[in-house]
């Protein structure tokens, strides 16, 4: 490997975070510079392991204090340094292949080490890129300090040639995409190069689809299982909801490069990989009627496993006009998914194929809050939760007065409660997406989460609890739901009526350093029981497994809705 040392950018490759399995145990980062990469794939799975390899000591000692492990020395003399007796699960060069004398052999020397169904991660430059034709013709090529011409580069590879390289090493290629970069100047160099192209017997087509690409990343495994194709229908967004239900869960999935996992308009589902298993993930479907029974049908003849994703007490569909009776989104599906187990009580009776996936933040957000020392900001951002918050606003009217501008009130989506607060020390917004949404809780300090003792509540999941506490808040909230969750006192507080309410609220503001320290408690708790990083294996499995017993779950299906068959 070469000695030379130069200064990269600190930040980690977003493609390759995303794909890094996110299940995986135990990573290896080769080249891992300062930690960025194995710094940012620890927020979305604390648990894991995360080793890295550099030459630079000044790097390796930044490195330390972001990942587990390091080791500073040539990967080419030394190729594993670290203990792995379980293997490794995902081994990633990102920018290193290219510098190494015998990349070659450092493949052979990792790939023993991978476990089972490991992963390799390779990310390097393309030498079809258009600008090296361009300097070449223009006999302009040298080398510069970093970039495609970084004069530490040693090799050189195509699509092609890496492909075989990987096979060499005993690996199958799962698959190659390019870094996302403009085409405007790929394409306008392309077109003047069209007849020449076509004189030597190039597709201009072709070409640039090789030369666009400044990067690919590869993915390559030493087994690789039969790819499932996941197909996922999803609401309009609001509040989150589809986010976190469809969106973040799809993305987890694939991360896994056997799973091919989209988004599609229930106008639009239809398969993408010819012969490969396929789940369809109907998520809040309303499936009555004529055309319910149509749509299912035809997924049925498209040779779907039909999951329907649910996470509300249906009774409200009723004061919708809805006849449950008549419902098909439960019985004639061949599956069900769901957030809480009170939940899965309820749906059970419609369909006994149940699995019960609890609501995981799929990243671990930047701490920003507890950052003044003269208030604390309570958030509250929900929707139609007028009856479960009123019971209480005269206690937060009291606690405002009674500390004027030591607490202050950050309000997303309802303005009624917003209007409701006797205090000039308050901000609302309206409406947002997700990302705004979370961005604004993690600038607050306390979470406010009433819920009234309801049957629709009580089935329920405690998703803004975990929502708040990976953005280190400290929660005050109802027992229903959340009981279930908090420790009391230790990772937040509960209240059953508002004097518990005041009392709570005053205790936090009365000693903003406990106040923190139930925070960073309830962080901790996300961390290591909450992430999607931790239910990915779980929900595939589930997949497959539906899957493998579709014919019993076809008979199970006739016999529910036998006019699906019809």
């Amino acid at each position: 490997m070469t000695v030379a040392v130069t200064e990269y950018p600190d930040f980690a490759n977003p493609e390759l975070l995303e794909k890094i399995p996110l299940s995986a145990k135990t990573i290896l980062d080769v080249g891992c510079a300062k930690g960025a990469l194995g710094a940012d794939y620890l927020r979305r799975n604390p648990n894991a392991r995360v080793l890295g390899i550099d030459l630079d000591e000044a790097a390796i000692h930044h490195a330390r204090g972001r990942i587990s492990e390091v080791f500073c020395g040539d990967v080419e003399a030394n190729p594993m340094p670290f203990d792995v007796p379980e293997g490794i699960d995902c081994i990633i060069y990102g920018d290193v292949l290219e510098h190494l004398v015998d990349p070659w052999a450092v493949l052979a020397a990792h790939v023993p080490h991978l476990s089972p169904l490991g992963t390799i991660l390779v990310c390097m430059p393309n030498v079809e890129h258009w600008s090296f034709v361009a300097k070449l013709l223009a006999g302009t090529f040298d080398y510069e300090d970093q970039g495609l011409f970084d004069r530490t580069h040693l090799r050189w590879f195509t699509p092609r040639t890496m492909a075989r390289a990987l096979a060499g090493a005993g690996l199958e290629l799962a698959d190659i995409a390019p870094r996302p970069i403009s085409r405007e100047q790929a394409e306008g160099f392309t077109q003047a190069l069209a007849p020449g192209l076509r004189a030597i017997g190039v597709d201009p087509d072709d070409y640039l689809n090789r030369a666009g690409p400044l990067q690919f990343i590869w993915r390559a495994r030493r087994a690789a299982p039969a790819r499932m194709e996941v197909t996922a229908t999803m609401l309009a967004p609001q509040g989150g909801v589809s986010d976190v239900r469809v969106l973040e869960p799809l993305r987890a999935l694939r991360t896994d490069s056997a799973m091919f996992g989209i988004v599609a308009a229930e106008t639009d589902l239809k398969p993408r990989l010819h012969d490969a298993p396929r789940i369809a993930v109907l998520h809040r479907p309303l499936l009555a009627g004529g055309a319910g029974l149509e749509m299912l049908k035809q997924m049925l003849n498209d040779g779907y496993v039909v999951v329907s994703e649910f996470d509300d007490n249906p009774s409200f569909l009723v004061e919708r006009g809805v006849n449950l009776d008549e419902l098909l989104s439960f019985r004639g599906v061949h599956a069900v998914q769901t957030s809480t187990a009170a939940l899965a009580d309820v749906l059970r009776a419609s369909n006994p194929e149940l699995a019960v996936f609890k609501n995981g933040i799929f990243e671990l957000p930047p701490i920003r809050n507890f950052s003044h020392p003269d208030h604390l900001t309570l958030f509250f951002g929900a929707l139609n939760r007028q009856a479960d918050w009123e019971p209480y606003i005269q206690a937060l009217n009291e606690v405002a007065r009674a500390v004027g501008p030591k607490l202050h009130f950050h309000v997303l989506y309802d303005q009624t409660f917003f209007d409701a607060l006797d205090t000039p020390h308050k901000k609302f917004d309206p409406m947002t997406d997700y990302a705004s949404y979370m961005q604004a809780m993690g600038a607050a300090d306390i979470a406010f989460m009433p819920l009234g003792d309801t049957e629709f509540n009580r089935a329920k999941s405690d998703l803004k609890f975990i929502e708040a506490s990976a953005a280190r808040l400290a929660t005050l909230a109802s027992p229903v739901v959340y009981g279930e969750s908090i420790v009391d006192g230790k990772t937040g507080m509960l209240f059953r009526d508002p004097m518990e309410l005041r009392a709570g609220l005053l205790r936090y503001l009365a000693y903003p350093q406990a106040t923190r320290k139930i925070a960073d408690a309830a962080r901790d708790y996300v961390a290591r029981e909450r992430m999607l990083a931790y239910q990915v294996e779980a929900r595939t499995s589930w997949y497959r497994g539906l899957w493998d017993r579709r014919e019993a779950l076809n008979e199970a299906l006739r016999d529910r809705v036998p006019e699906l068959f019809g």
